[in-house]
């Protein structure tokens, strides 16, 4: 840039060479004076204009104003000339936020730019879109930045921008991107050559995925094929290895993505998954001795580490990842111990068996003590997600003796931690209480009230803990120091439960006063009325100390603030009645157990820990609530001492179910469920939205279907690209479909993807032997099996979409012939063995019966042969010789379900050649079965049908 223009490489070297500040200032002045007046005249060229902008360019980025140039910067971007479009668009960027005024002047030639077939002006155009981005912008140009990214002319440099820049339009204006409608397009691009372009557009489906999953869910599929080609079969391009680790990047991004979607159900990307983890875990099992190579390693390895917990904790990978962070964690290297106690955390909150994790135990409670907070931070979260009842107690005791020397930034979240893990596995109340108020002391200024209330709660409401949670409170208040929270429960304690010990040597009231009076001079003023609230209950349990605390009350009605004065003077007045009046009595009776409530602690941590890992469904802390639950009530606790089962008065000590009836994380909203909405009718926004193909319909798909559920192969779709044929088999419940893929053009048909949608998941399973192809070659075939298993009656088949780009992005959805009557097995019954059953049966509700209009042969004779044909093609078996009319057919057959066993099915056929009329009736054990096998049958016999 700057050789071609002498005039700014000058003012360039004039401001270098500037000695002081003051120099430059002057400098600068002149030339942007020289520069307004240049402007203001006019008749500029194209060069001139360029090089006057640079100048001022340059002046922005020393951190000076400047307010000249816009108008100059947008002319130059309609310039036909690549170096001054380059300063137009560099300006535009610099100088206009996104709510400039002539932002509205420069969209039209942005969308010049996008739409030339010159790559570098794309690349220009997407600069600015991305780094400016505004609303108007956004909404004029995203349809333009998404063709760019679609199209199959576009040079791969270009894809990538295009993919990145709709990222970044999607991150500040979500609304105008079409996400749910433009998924199998922006999907089909995770199957790209280049990888590249893959982790750009893999970006774009994670943000979209989060917010879209049900229309994003194909990615799941394309992501575990493309870590299979990456991982396994090394399919990758050697520039694309980093340290001989194919494309850590890819690989991370892709596991990450599969962690935003729950466990899969389907047996063959469970396989593959399981083959990919298996493979990574053991290419890291060997340390190398170069660093590069052992980083790029070991960030894929953690995240295929938290995909692998978050697809089963209990599979045998986990056990091998808790090996591998058993050698982290005791790495030399920071960052690596780092991320081992980070995964390990993530682990221990997961799982229910912590036996691997609880063999370094050792090592973990040394972490506490690393020169690095960062990994302090991280031991202390595996410690508390790693405690159960088993070693709790030895948890919370080295997470209190660490308390004491840990950092200031730490304290607070131990302190919460610790009483969590006292209250929720405490098996003793008096190990409880020891606890918490040693908490107290060793912590207080760090210690929230949620802590101290908590144990008041949990001392009113166990009589048997109160006589011992008097005597250690009071034990505590007489050291020469005791915080301030301290106090206010040994004031509440002992105001309530004083009186238990005060028959004991060294619990005298007169001792329970002097210890706690003598801490009030060091209170605030809400501690010291709380303590008001424990002397006037003395007055009314130590008479022998009236006058103490009466004196007390006396100096406290002159004191300046209000509560406390109005306190003492209401209290004074109280003590000072008579002996015999009833009203001390009744105001300072003993406070009843405290009704069931939730427990703040675990709220207050949540607040401190906002969650940002986006696909770890962990509470901030380390614990999910029902890892939480399941462990507590491993063994009986406090909680199950104490709890309120069953009984009348509503004690509120079921700790555990204190602590999680929180309202930790925010339901997911009701929507509607996608298998109510029909994949023909329904509009193709919401289908989208759900994940639900768009059903393809016209006439031919409908007669190949008819055809075909009573035909073991066929034709289920053809055009002029593409031919889907099936051929199936079934036995009992099981049955295997083979569809055949044709290409049909001579050239490829690439980013193929094949999915099933069951709308049914409960009654029918379908899924893919393998992950189909992403490539058909010319005019060759390709077959992909499905297996599948009726488990109990359904009346929707299964939805087969395919989607490729032949030029164009195509998709095709067609139901498969997989119909109920394909379970049904042959049963041969004689005549009197068929009527008897037919009358035990009977009629409705399970019989099913409907008369309709056929068409005759071409002879005009009933079509006994096209009837046979289509009642065996359902898998009912033709029992001749059992109708004494030759023309009507009878039928039986057994329908085999998973999970519904076995139900009967009996059919008669009666056709009228006269009236061209035929009735059918289907009886069966179970109604919906008659009704679904009429249906089947009388829809290709029908006289419309043809």
């Amino acid at each position: 840039m700057a050789t071609n223009m002498r005039g700014l490489t000058q003012f360039i070297a004039d401001i270098r060479g500037a000695r002081v500040r003051e120099l430059e200032e002057k400098r600068i002045n002149k030339e942007m004076a020289n520069i307004r007046k240049r402007f203001k005249d006019g008749n500029l060229d194209g060069y001139q204009k360029k090089k006057y902008v640079a100048k001022v360019i340059f002046t922005y980025i020393l951190g000076y104003k400047v307010d000249i140039g816009h108008m100059e910067a947008v002319n130059l971007i309609s310039s036909p000339k690549y170096s001054e479009k380059q300063i137009g668009y560099l300006a535009v960027t610099l100088l206009m936020h996104e709510n400039s005024d002539f932002l509205r002047l420069v969209v039209n030639s942005i969308r010049k730019d996008l739409n030339e077939n010159n790559e570098i002006y794309n690349c220009l155009a997407l600069h600015a879109v991305a780094n400016v981005g505004g609303t108007e912008m956004a909404e004029a140009l995203t349809e333009d930045v998404h063709r760019l990214l679609i199209s199959p002319t576009s040079q791969n440099f270009v894809r990538k921008k295009a993919a990145l820049t709709l990222l970044r339009l999607y991150r500040k204006h979500p609304e105008v991107v079409p996400a749910a409608e433009w998924a199998l397009r922006i999907v089909s691009l995770m199957d790209d050559l280049d990888l590249g372009v893959v982790i750009c557009v893999t970006s774009l489906v994670m943000a979209l995925a989060q917010d879209h999953p049900d229309a994003y869910a194909i990615c799941y599929q394309k992501a575990v094929d493309r870590l299979y080609r990456l991982v396994v079969e090394h399919e990758y391009a050697a520039t694309y290895a980093y340290y001989k680790v194919p494309s850590p990047w890819l690989q991370v991004k892709l596991l990450r993505l599969l962690q935003y979607y729950p466990p899969t159900e389907d047996p063959t990307l469970q396989k593959i998954l399981h083959q990919v983890l298996e493979t990574v875990m053991n290419n890291c099992a060997e340390p190398s001795r170069n660093v590069q190579h052992n980083n790029a390693q070991h960030s894929v390895l953690f995240e295929a580490i938290s995909l692998a917990i978050h697809l089963d904790t209990n599979s045998p990978l986990v056990s091998t990842a808790a090996v591998l962070l058993a050698r982290f964690i005791s790495s030399k290297e920071t960052n690596v111990r780092y991320l081992g106690l980070d995964t390990m955390a993530h682990l221990a909150s997961r799982t229910e068996n912590l036996a691997a994790i609880k063999q370094h135990q050792g090592t973990i409670i040394l972490s506490l003590r690393d020169k690095d907070i960062s990994v302090r931070r991280r031991a202390l979260d595996l410690l508390y997600s790693m405690c159960d009842v088993d070693n709790s107690e030895l948890i919370v005791g080295e997470l209190l003796r660490y308390l004491k020397v840990a950092d200031y930034g730490l304290r607070e979240e131990m302190v919460l931690k610790i009483a969590i893990l006292t209250e929720t596995y405490a098996s003793t109340y008096k190990w409880y209480v020891d606890t918490i108020l040693e908490l107290i002391s060793a912590a207080g200024d760090h210690v929230g009230d949620e802590v101290w209330y908590r144990v008041v709660q949990i001392v009113t409401n166990t009589e048997d803990l109160q006589p011992y949670a008097a005597k250690v409170v009071f034990e505590y208040l007489k050291s020469p120091s005791s915080h301030e929270s301290l106090v206010k429960v040994g004031g509440y304690i002992l105001g309530e439960y004083g009186h238990l010990i005060a028959n004991e040597a060294g619990y005298s009231p007169i001792e329970q006063f002097a210890v706690l009076h003598a801490k009030s001079q060091f209170c605030t003023a809400p501690t010291r009325a709380l303590l008001l609230s424990t002397y006037i209950k003395w007055v009314n349990v130590f008479p022998e100390i009236k006058e103490q605390l009466l004196n007390v009350f006396e100096r406290y009605r002159h004191v300046l603030d209000v509560d406390l004065q109005q306190r003492a003077c209401e209290f004074y007045a109280l003590a000072s009645r008579g002996d015999d009046d009833e009203l001390l009595q009744n105001v300072c009776e003993e406070i009843p157990p405290y009704p069931p409530r939730e427990s703040a602690l675990l709220n207050r941590l949540n607040k401190k820990h906002a969650d940002t890992e986006g696909a770890r469904p962990i509470t901030a802390g380390g614990f999910r609530e029902d890892t939480l639950k399941r462990r507590a009530s491993k063994k009986p606790t406090l909680g199950d001492v104490n709890g309120t089962s069953g009984t009348a008065n509503g004690d509120a000590n079921d700790i555990t179910q204190s602590l999680m009836g929180l309202d930790l994380t925010s339901s997911p909203s009701k929507m509607q469920s996608p298998s109510s909405l029909d994949p023909q009718f329904a509009p193709e926004a919401i289908l989208a939205e759900a994940g639900i193909p768009r059903l393809t319909i016209n006439a031919n798909v409908s007669r190949w279907f008819d055809k075909l559920t009573y035909s073991p192969e066929g034709v289920l779709y053809e055009d002029v690209q593409i031919q889907i044929g099936v051929k199936s088999r079934y036995h009992g419940h099981l049955g295997q479909l083979a569809v055949y893929f044709g290409n049909k053009v001579p050239s490829p048909l690439t980013s193929f993807t094949a999915t099933l949608h069951v709308e049914e998941p409960d009654a029918i399973s379908a899924s893919f032997a393998k992950i189909a192809p992403s490539t058909i070659a010319p005019r060759t075939q390709v077959q992909q099996l499905i297996n599948i298993e009726c488990k109990k009656f359904f009346t929707k088949p299964p939805i087969l979409s395919v989607s490729y780009l032949a030029g164009s992005h195509q998709s095709i959805a067609v139901r498969l012939p997989i119909v109920i009557t394909k379970f049904v097995e042959h049963v041969k019954l004689g005549p009197t063995e068929f009527f008897e059953r037919w009358k035990l049966i009977g009629g409705a509700p399970r019989e099913a019966q409907s008369i309709f209009p056929i068409n005759l042969n071409e002879a005009g004779y009933i079509d006994l042969a096209k009837q046979r044909q289509v009642v065996s093609g359902n898998h009912l078996n033709i029992l001749d010789g059992v109708d004494p009319n030759p023309n009507n057919l009878v039928a039986a057959g057994i329908l085999h379900t998973s999970e519904e066993g076995k139900v009967g099915c009996l059919m008669r056929l009666e056709p009228n050649r006269e009236a061209k009329l035929c009735r059918i009736t289907v009886r069966s054990t179970s109604g919906d079965v008659a009704g679904e096998v009429q249906k089947l049958i009388q829809k290709p016999l029908a006289a419309d049908s043809h």
